[in-house]
């Protein structure tokens, strides 16, 4: 397998839409539930589309272009998790075509082959939720765009301004994908001014290009009187309040570490076996501080998931590919790929396999049960974290991120405040509350005639009359 990747024949690619499909197969059979995150952004998708504004309507931190994707896809198709599986797979096959292709434009490696876009395929299989339609995916989509352009720099000193434009234009499109990826605006500064070697005229082009996105969205939310909102859910409070922690760190750490092993092994071999150009020296220091800075990433993420990783496997396929072009001996060679091409995929599939069967899985799929029955085909408010309430349901009200939205409505004694909620709850009516926490409970002392419209069904189930 490994000497049919290694022609550069643009054909090879069928291979890799083939392997993708062979490798999810594990996947579909072990029938993962519905994941939390993408309940959220369907519900998203639906709300904007019953004319509702992200941050104003829908209180949440995604990014705006993420959410406006989901908006368009509901347009479309309505609430289809296929739907969205089929768009993940078009942005992954794109991604893992794109990136081979500049890293044999740019001369990466001597010899030009898809060895890349086989092993960022099987990079792919790692973790279930990579072949989801995440934000994460979307940014990371443009953030390999902005990472073409800086290879072009290492290759050739451009007079022209639009290379420099595009670098910074795409990473601030990823930016407005995913908040997380802000970590690349002091890599692209650090990359620009000691690889790329930017003049003040070019860094000032390329900030230009980067902020040019937030300020757009930033004006249309000025615009429709949502900035405070805007700035406050998207780039503030999720730094602020807690955040959904899915899976642990501990989780994250042995999932990632064969991977990563294989990754530094990658390094070791280009370092002593190669001796690199200057032009593909400068290519492994940008992708040394691309992976680190993308190491931050998980970190600052409101959600703790595997997904949040996505961005960093075109580094990982840049030093792994390394293994398999330069090692010399064929017999360790070939060893060392199929124990990478069976053992990563193997790990995902184990992993999952054991969380589903020791319920673990719970912590981040979407709960199932008779008693979430009640709200099938309602409309539903869930003051609270148990998202299994709005399978069936819709969204009616603002509060969709529990922990953005609990300063707000324990902000009864504020009339300002009190006023906002009690619009909220008069214009949407939902027909189900479900108050985990006692915060409707409460409220309901304060707004007699919201108090009015709700019999208490059971204990923190509130119906509406």
């Amino acid at each position: 397998m490994l000497s049919f990747f290694k022609l550069n024949d643009p054909f090879r690619l069928l291979g890799i839409v083939f392997l993708l499909l062979i490798l999810r197969i594990p996947y579909w059979l072990l029938e993962i539930p519905l994941l939390q995150p993408e309940l959220v952004w369907m519900l998203i998708g639906e709300r904007m589309s019953q004319g509702h504004s992200m941050y104003v309507g829908i209180v949440d931190d995604m990014g705006p272009l993420s959410a406006g994707v989901y908006w368009l896809l509901h347009l479309m198709v309505g609430k289809s998790l296929l739907a969205y599986k089929i768009a993940a797979g078009g942005l992954i096959l794109f991604q893992i075509g794109f990136v081979n292709n500049f890293l044999i434009q740019f001369k990466a490696f001597e010899d030009n082959s898809y060895i890349p876009a086989l092993v960022m395929t099987v990079f792919f299989h790692l973790s279930f939720d990579f072949l989801t339609l995440s934000p994460a995916l979307m940014g990371s989509t443009f953030v390999i765009l902005a990472l073409a352009q800086l290879f072009s720099q290492t290759v050739r000193h451009q007079d022209q301004p639009e290379p420099v434009f595009l670098v910074g234009l795409f990473f601030g499109i990823a930016l407005c994908f995913h908040f997380p990826l802000i970590v690349y605006l002091p890599f692209l500064i650090i990359v620009g001014i000691v690889i790329s070697g930017f003049n003040l005229s070019q860094l000032i082009l390329c900030m230009a290009g980067y902020f040019l996105p937030l300020s757009l969205i930033a004006v249309y939310y000025f615009w429709i009187d949502g900035l405070t909102e805007f700035l406050f859910e998207f780039a503030f409070a999720t730094r602020l309040v807690e955040g959904y922690h899915y899976v642990s760190y501990w989780d994250l750490a042995i999932l990632f570490a064969f991977p990563l092993s294989y990754t530094l092994v990658g390094f070791v071999i280009g370092s002593l076996l190669k001796r690199l150009t200057v032009n593909q020296q400068k290519q492994n220091q940008l992708i040394i501080l691309y992976m680190l800075f993308s190491l931050v990433t998980v970190f600052i993420s409101n959600r703790t998931t595997p997904y949040q990783w996505v961005v960093i496997l075109p580094g990982m396929a840049y030093y792994t590919s390394q293994i398999f072009i330069y090692l010399n001996r064929k017999t360790l060679r070939t060893a060392l790929f199929y124990i990478f091409l069976f053992g990563i995929p193997m790990s995902g599939y184990l992993w999952v396999y054991q969380k589903i069967n020791t319920g673990e899985i719970k912590s981040y799929a979407v709960g199932t049960g008779s008693q979430y029955g009640l709200t099938h085909n309602a409309t539903v408010l869930v003051l609270g974290e148990d998202m299994g309430y709005y399978r069936n349901a819709s969204l009616a009200g603002p509060y969709l991120n529990y922990h953005l939205s609990k300063p707000a409505l324990n902000d009864y004694k504020n009339y300002p405040g009190l006023t906002k909620i009690y619009a909220s709850f008069k214009n949407e009516k939902p027909e189900y509350v479900i108050d985990e926490e006692g915060i409707f409970a409460t409220l309901l002392e304060y707004l007699p005639e919201i108090e009015a419209d709700y019999a208490l069904e059971k204990e923190g189930v509130y119906k509406l009359k």
